[in-house]
């Protein structure tokens, strides 16, 4: 297992649940997502945090408008959401709702210690405000009398409000900025200093013209206005300020990664309220781009924004995960169109990819009875392939270091693709037709499954399904992913491997096109089809014949010491006891076990699995991703038809 390094505390924004979140949101959210994977397969304790901001005006009015009142309509977008994420396998360790009594009650007490700190007063402000960006600005930051963040139109309010003194933090903020690299990339860091040094207004933080919103804890007349409710829960989630044990823990945060549009919010307003609060500064907040849709910001108003569901259930998480965080660079825009995705899919996951799995597998079948060989000696081609996809994860850890996730992404498929050119420099198929090249062809075969072991643990951040599907046909379904495996060579022998089917079929993608264009026109996608199931090859009945089947009961069960997917049983069938060990630790307790009945295959051929011998196999039936115990009425050991 991975030592640990440290913690690592990273956060998206909390999304705005106005309605339904699009592709830009699963952007932000894959990233974070990725980057928290790679820390913990790294060797990090992490804290990933995402959730929702659910207070304001926009809020209040589009519930009224409803029918509805501001806590049931937020309660069915936030539903979506987290049915989202959960299509999405986002691994956030916490959701965060603005609503939930845990936030409420501590924003109330940081508004009281700032207020009792002297950086809170009661005013009025007069000024300009966007309801949809709940912003405030002054007649100069208006761009050509609209809001500068979003374009729509303002209107002139006047009201009762408390105020934060932001102005007070404004020489240490322009310290901030100039003098670490807290706020990346650098013109983002350019943006806000040039904003800063226009001079800062104090903050209006309070509201008393709508009442959806936190009740000012001195003054119920007042809600509290949406940045110091929202921008606080990176705090109220780790409890502060009244259980404080995982805010010692993790803060300050690694990093916040948040959209261009509200870099103002997390490098100006939120530093400043932590040093009225005392409290460290966040180490980074990354701002990254936008992805356009026809030339444009995708926008639920506007409503010209891509479903990542129907994109998920055509081509399945990975694919969209991978062009996601491969097409794009960080911190700058992308331009999204159908075309662009579908030929990422076909050429990197199809042909690199996937060719690379089919055919690798295709020949440990043909020329090594489906069982890796052992490597004799190597040549030229040899080590600079061992160099390469040894030498990668090193590479990929700087680039992650970076936020540089397609870079990360283009270091493993130097890898892909030096090993697909490796197989035709040794052109296996014709070294299988001279005996006498048999130790070569061996060697080649296990520098191929060596390659796609280190493959699957380096995708395993971006696209852990892919990764575990790679490892299955390569026969270590029974080995945990540990990322130190992935700079050493020669890790492999004798493991079953077995040709599934393929991980990302080729797309047609003029008719791809054309089906998702017929998807984005009738707003509904192609009706379901009757698709066979995708079976292994067929057998003939005196192959079964040769399988001995027994009845035995389970008396023992606790998990390996060296794996954490497999558990060791202690099996009596009739008289004998025996051990065997199944990868099945990550859908059952040990202790649900003992005691069952099992069916055995009782006649397979012991082999070792991390350093214990496994006698046999233990009968279970997949049903939606997940294991069942294949269970059956027996007496003394013998099946009972």
């Amino acid at each position: 297992m991975t030592e640990k390094k440290g913690t690592y505390y990273i956060t998206t924004p909390i999304y705005y649940p106005s309605s339904n979140l699009h592709i830009g949101h699963t952007y932000c959210t894959v990233m974070a997502d990725a980057m928290a994977r790679f820390k913990r397969l790294s060797g990090y304790d992490v804290r990933f945090l995402t959730g929702t901001d659910e207070h304001g005006q926009k809020i209040q009015t589009i519930a009224e408008e409803k029918g509805v009142s501001p806590q049931e309509y937020v309660d069915g977008v936030v539903a979506g959401i987290k049915d989202l994420w959960k299509t999405m396998e986002i691994s956030y360790d916490d959701f965060i709702r603005t609503t939930e009594d845990r936030h409420v009650q501590r924003v109330q007490a940081i508004f009281n210690k700032m207020y009792e700190k002297g950086d809170i007063y009661k005013g009025e402000y007069e000024g300009m405000y966007c309801t949809p960006c709940e912003s405030f600005w002054t007649e100069s930051q208006l761009a050509d009398g609209c809001c500068p963040d979003c374009g729509r139109p303002v209107q002139k309010a006047k009201e009762e409000a408390y105020f934060f003194k932001l102005s007070k933090y404004q020489d240490k903020l322009i310290d901030l900025l100039e003098n670490t690299n807290f706020l990346e990339p650098e013109t983002r860091r350019n943006e806000m200093l040039g904003f800063i040094k226009q001079g800062l207004d104090d903050l209006c933080i309070s509201r008393s013209t709508f009442d959806w919103g936190i009740p000012v804890p001195i003054d119920e007349k007042h809600v509290i206005y949406v940045w110091l409710d929202a921008l606080t829960n990176y705090i109220t989630a780790l409890g502060y300020p009244d259980d404080p044990a995982l805010f010692e823990k993790y803060w300050p945060a690694n990093v916040h990664l948040v959209g261009k549009e509200i870099v103002r919010f997390h490098s100006i307003i939120w530093p400043a309220m932590l040093m009225s609060l005392d409290i460290p500064i966040p180490k980074h907040v990354l701002g990254h781009g936008w992805l356009l849709l026809e030339g444009g910001k995708m926008s639920k108003s506007k409503g010209n924004v891509v479903d990542p569901v129907k994109l998920i259930d055509r081509y399945g998480i990975d694919a969209l995960k991978y062009f996601l965080l491969r097409e794009y660079t960080f911190g700058q825009d992308g331009v999204f169109t159908n075309e662009v995705m579908l030929k990422r899919m076909n050429y990197d996951l199809a042909n690199d990819l996937g060719n690379l799995v089919s055919r690798t597998a295709s020949m440990i079948e043909k020329y090594c009875a489906g069982i890796v060989p052992e490597s004799h000696g190597e040549d030229d081609f040899d080590k600079d392939l061992k160099a390469i996809a040894t030498g990668a994860a090193a590479k990929v850890e700087t680039q992650m270091d970076k936020f540089a996730f397609n870079m990360a992404l283009e270091e493993i498929w130097i890898v892909v693709r030096r090993a697909n050119k490796y197989i035709d420099e040794k052109a296996p198929w014709i070294l299988a037709k001279d005996e006498a090249k048999k130790p070569e062809l061996d060697t080649c075969l296990h520098n191929l499954a060596e390659s796609l072991r280190i493959i699957s643990i380096l995708i395993h951040p971006f696209m852990h399904t892919t990764s575990e599907k790679i490892r299955k046909q390569m026969g270590l379904w029974y080995a945990d992913v540990v990322w130190e495996d992935a700079f050493e060579f020669n890790m492999m022998y004798q493991e079953q491997v077995k040709k599934g089917e393929a991980i990302f079929p080729r797309l047609d993608i003029e008719k791809e096109l054309e089906e998702l264009d017929a998807m984005q026109k009738e707003g509904q996608e192609p009706e379901d089809e009757n698709i066979p199931l995708e079976l292994k090859p067929e057998i003939e009945y005196e192959d079964f014949d040769k399988i001995d089947f027994r009845v035995g009961l389970i008396e023992k069960a606790e998990k390996h010491p060296k794996a954490d997917k497999l558990l060791v049983f202690q099996i009596k069938m009739g008289t004998e006891r025996r051990q065997i060990i199944s990868g099945v630790a990550e859908d059952f307790k040990p202790e649900d076990l003992v005691g069952k009945k099992v069916l055995i295959v009782a006649n397979l051929k012991p082999r070792k699995l991390r350093g214990l011998e496994s006698k046999g196999m233990i009968m279970f039936a997949e049903n939606g991703g997940r294991c069942e115990i294949m269970t059956t009425v027996a007496e003394d050991g013998v099946v009972v038809d």
